[in-house]
């Protein structure tokens, strides 16, 4: 009994000089590079930093201005005629300011409420905006272009009605082929988009290394521009241009 005892004061010790960051813990992060399916393939790095500080057992553990490394698993494009811009990417490494680096695996758990994108949390898949109503717009945009073109030119021919309608169809049959050739939105994560990164393992640190006491104060790096603007708040047609 006096051993059981013994055994289990020391092993409450030993936990005592070590401290772990449970799974499950949330772990706020800023991009620091940008990511699109427009370029992005898999294996390709994505690089991010930590801006808010983890505690365990009121010791700072994971300090902001940590990094964090994550792969690209998946990416795949936009379709021309259907389809959404699809991106898969997982959490990888962690290093904090002091050098002190960890590997594991982790899940995003929530993006930035003001992209445009949206997070599938069950398979971690980052999917683009649909672009439907710019398809619409498109459409409706070359054929009202079309019929104010096809009025000039049947009122010159004394068919005022027939110009209008033969130059609408001719407009929305440009927009239709236009919306056929483009592909919708691709899926990005800029530079200085917030997300979430959510452990699904344990990360122990000991005490000895969580000394941040030479380490330089925080200065986020990952400053920029953030979520784009979605496109569905944007004129379609204008600016339209042609697949690459």
């Amino acid at each position: 009994m006096r051993i059981t005892l013994l055994l289990a004061f020391l092993s409450v010790l030993a936990r005592g000089g070590q401290f772990e960051v449970v799974p499950g813990t949330r772990v706020p992060l800023s991009m620091i590079n940008s990511v699109s399916t427009k370029h992005a393939a898999e294996g390709d790095r994505i690089y991010l930093e930590t801006v808010f500080p983890i505690l365990v057992r009121g010791k700072m553990v994971i300090p902001p201005g940590s990094y964090v490394a994550g792969t690209v698993t998946e990416s795949k494009r936009p379709g021309r005629v259907r389809g959404r811009g699809e991106l898969y990417v997982r959490f990888d490494s962690l290093t904090l300011p002091n050098g002190v680096t960890r590997d594991f695996r982790a899940r995003m758990g929530s993006l930035d409420g003001r992209a445009a994108e949206e997070l599938d949390k069950n398979e971690g898949k980052i999917k683009g905006e649909g672009n439907k109503s710019g398809d619409i717009q498109t459409i409706g945009q070359t054929a009202g272009a079309g019929a104010g073109i096809g009025t000039i030119a049947g009122s010159a021919a004394g068919h005022l009605g027939m110009g209008a309608g033969i130059g609408a169809a001719a407009g929305a049959a440009a927009g239709l082929m236009a919306v056929l050739l483009t592909r919708g939105p691709d899926a990005v994560l800029a530079k200085g988009t917030t997300l979430e990164m959510v452990l699904d393992r344990p990360i122990v640190f000991e005490d000895t290394e969580l000394d941040f006491s030479g380490t330089p104060s925080f200065r986020k790096s990952s400053d920029g521009g953030g979520p784009l603007p979605s496109h569905k708040q944007q004129s379609q047609f204008p600016g339209r241009r042609w697949p690459l």
